[in-house]
């Protein structure tokens, strides 16, 4: 039985206990009671107006010392104004059906009272003027969330049960995905990156089993990097030119003072602070400074300046789709390579029977690996102490436009020029694109073969095509003078076209793979699944298609956002795949930095363009056969026609049964297919022809097509 001062003692912590508020719906009803404004009311408890709005809807819940003024406040009222002809509601209990946020059983974070000031609080459905979300409650027992909306998805992984990111705000909410708050009380960098890895429950589980799991991030709005030490912008010339503060800055001291430790590009817009590994445990977290240019507004058209909350969307959906941002897109798209096909895999040493770092197959290892100097840069080392003269590759896509005084006067009698814009062109190229996994070898007269990855070197100049179609063998569309370093697909297309080939020499390589496929795979369904949550399906007729393109922006700007981040980390990672050195004191025959990587490989990124380049000539060629129009420009994939409409219906090739012809350009959601980049009169396309300017590039009506691969 248990004695007197058992029983006290529970009382006593039952009176400890903070102060319980009544629902959400009788707190408003009190304050509307007394006539108060929430203004009024988020003035005397010095807060935001939107945070009295989330206390009264269920969506957070005030901390002390506010949580005690509050209650105070509303015990108060209730005595003044009490509810007539109901019993007074009971103070503590959530609304009913609702779940409580409960730690799994498998999380491995920290221990549940040191996590409690992170339990997450769904947003409710959006209405037509969104409001922002606030913190959540300091108490998960106490977290409200709106009966109307449905319990959140569980967690995939019990580890991360918050998600990849979070966004936080000065006043410590920290906007996740799903419409989660948490609550963080970080005043320091060295505070937020602890407070992330022990008690946020942010990050993503890895995207193959051999893989690593992606690290927290951390979005920093402007108020809360100054909240933080940091400057809103990075100020100086020095700063802005080397993107990231100085050695000597108080926050890099402090960070370094507590035995963390920043990578070698430093505290910039995209710092990664990290410790070394305890076991399997990763100790890293990635910071993104929103008002430092951490998104390029190229890349995340008008994200920057959305409210925190939808940031956190924006970022969220690219995380669950691509992967958890580490840096620009170019460099997502190159991570995502990596993470889908990890370098190394463990592996029982039979002699000793402990498990060591094995290569995995598929990948490209652990080592960086030299090009073939053909494949290299000018300024490599390859190049330069080889005294290299021998030509390179130019592979590049098609910037070329058609000589005006090939226009036929039948040409120049349509009124319109339409273009037409591939999808994710060099998406479409990587699938089931076999490239090189090993360093090249070096033959002299091979004969060739289309199924072996490298580069020839072989004289195209005898064939002779259509000269109002572009040449496939080059980026500009010239017929090629002299032998010439081409990539395989280029010299498989010109055996397609009926021409003999006879390299002279090669450098091949022996091991092979589709070392893209589960990177072309991954960024297709995120590309196709994000346009049809815009509304643009593939079981659309190609007049709907083209009407649904042309208002999908608007249907939901944020995923509109993520569709463009998508395509530009497709454009970005092939292009890294080739990054040239940065900085004015670069001297030629240098290694730079991207060299160290293994996925630094121009051959790889040579195939990529010289099969979308291959893939646009195709289509052109197809084109002319079955409805005798040639382009009046090609850049990169996006071709300008001339034709007799205002639509792409009114010059694209159909059979009788209305269906697409096969072989030439088709309208659809995939990547390959078409989809409407402008219209503009003929007269216009045919002055710029005459000015030596590419209407491809100002078809939209101005924007610029940006080039892609670089």
């Amino acid at each position: 039985m248990a004695s007197e001062e058992e029983l006290f003692a529970n009382i006593d912590a039952l009176l400890e206990e903070e102060p319980q508020l009544p629902p959400p719906a009788e707190r408003a009803r009190l304050r509307e009671a007394a006539g108060i404004t929430q203004a009024r009311l988020a003035t005397a408890l010095k807060t935001s107006t939107q945070t009295v709005k989330n206390w009264e809807n269920g969506r957070s819940e005030p901390k002390s010392p506010r949580l005690e003024a509050y209650q105070r406040l509303l015990k108060g009222w209730a005595a003044k104004y009490p509810a007539h002809g109901t019993p007074t509601a009971p103070a503590a209990p959530a609304p009913v059906g609702t779940p409580q946020p409960v730690a799994p059983e498998t999380f491995t974070g920290s221990a549940a009272p040191e996590a409690k000031a992170t339990a997450p609080v769904e947003a409710p459905a959006a209405p037509a003027a969104p409001e922002r979300p606030a913190r959540p409650a300091a108490r998960p027992a106490t977290s409200r969330r709106p009966a109307a909306k449905k319990a959140a998805k569980p967690a995939v992984d019990p580890r991360f049960p918050h998600g990849p990111l979070a966004v936080l705000d000065s006043d410590g909410s920290a906007y996740g995905v799903d419409g989660i708050v948490l609550d963080c009380p970080a005043t320091t960098v060295v505070e937020l990156v602890e407070w992330t890895l022990r008690e946020s429950g942010l990050g993503a589980p890895k995207l193959n089993r051999y893989g690593k799991d992606s690290d927290p991030l951390i979005v920093l709005t402007a108020a809360a990097a100054v909240k933080l030490g940091l400057p809103e912008r990075l100020e100086g010339h020095e700063q802005r030119r080397s993107l990231r503060l100085p050695e000597d800055h108080p926050v890099v001291k402090q960070v370094l003072r507590a035995k963390w430790q920043l990578t070698q590009r430093g505290f910039g817009p995209w710092a990664r602070i990290y410790r070394k590994a305890q076991g399997r445990e990763r100790q890293c977290v990635q910071l993104a400074i929103l008002s430092w240019d951490a998104l390029d507004e190229r890349s995340w058209p008008g994200v920057a300046e959305m409210e925190p909350a939808d940031v956190a969307r924006v970022l969220g959906v690219y995380a669950q789709r691509v992967i958890t941002p580490r840096g620009s897109t170019a460099v997502s798209g190159l991570e995502l390579m990596t993470a889908l096909r990890p370098p190394t895999k463990p592996e029982r040493d039979t002699e000793t029977g402990n498990w060591v770092s094995a290569y995995n197959p598929g990948s490209l290892g652990t080592e960086p690996m030299d090009p073939a100097p053909p494949e290299a840069t000018a300024e490599h080392p390859v190049v330069v102490n080889s005294g290299w003269t021998g030509g390179f590759l130019n592979e590049e896509a098609y910037q070329w436009v058609r000589p005006v005084d090939l226009l036929t006067d039948e040409e120049c009698t349509l009124p319109f020029t339409v273009g037409l814009d591939l999808n994710t062109a060099f998406l479409a190229a990587a699938a089931r694109l076999t490239v090189g996994l090993s360093a090249p070898d070096h033959f002299h007269a091979p004969k060739f073969n289309p199924k072996i990855p490298g580069s020839w070197l072989v004289d195209l100049s005898p064939i002779e095509l259509d000269p109002r179609l572009p040449s496939p063998f080059t980026p500009d569309g010239s017929r090629p003078t002299g032998p010439a370093w081409y990539q395989t697909h280029t010299v498989a297309y010109a055996q397609e076209l009926g021409h003999d080939v006879h390299p002279i020499e090669a450098y091949l390589r022996r091991e092979t793979g589709a070392y893209l496929d589960p990177w072309h795979d991954r960024l297709k369904t995120a590309y196709v699944d994000t346009l049809a949550d815009l509304g643009v399906t593939k079981d659309l007729s190609d007049t709907e298609f083209l009407a649904a393109m042309e208002r999908h922006k608007q249907v939901d700007p944020a995923l509109a956002a993520v569709l463009a981040a998508i395509k530009a980390t497709v454009k970005g990672g092939v292009g890294k795949l080739r990054e040239r050195p940065q900085g004015r004191h670069y001297k030629e025959g240098e290694r730079w930095p991207a060299l160290q990587r293994p996925t630094w490989r121009p051959d790889i990124r040579a195939a990529v363009i010289s099969k979308a380049r291959v893939n646009m000539h195709r289509k052109l060629l197809n084109m002319s056969r079955m409805t005798g129009l040639f382009p009046l420009a090609v850049l990169s994939d996006c071709v300008v026609y001339p034709s007799p409409g205002d639509s792409p219906l009114d010059f694209l090739p159909y059979a009788a049964s209305g269906k697409p012809q096969p072989g030439g350009f088709r309208l659809g959601p995939t990547p390959g297919l078409a989809k409407l980049e402008g219209v503009q009169s003929m007269l216009w396309a045919v002055d710029l022809m005459e000015k030596g300017l590419n209407p491809a590039r100002h078809i939209k009506g101005g924007d610029a097509v940006l080039d892609e691969g670089e």
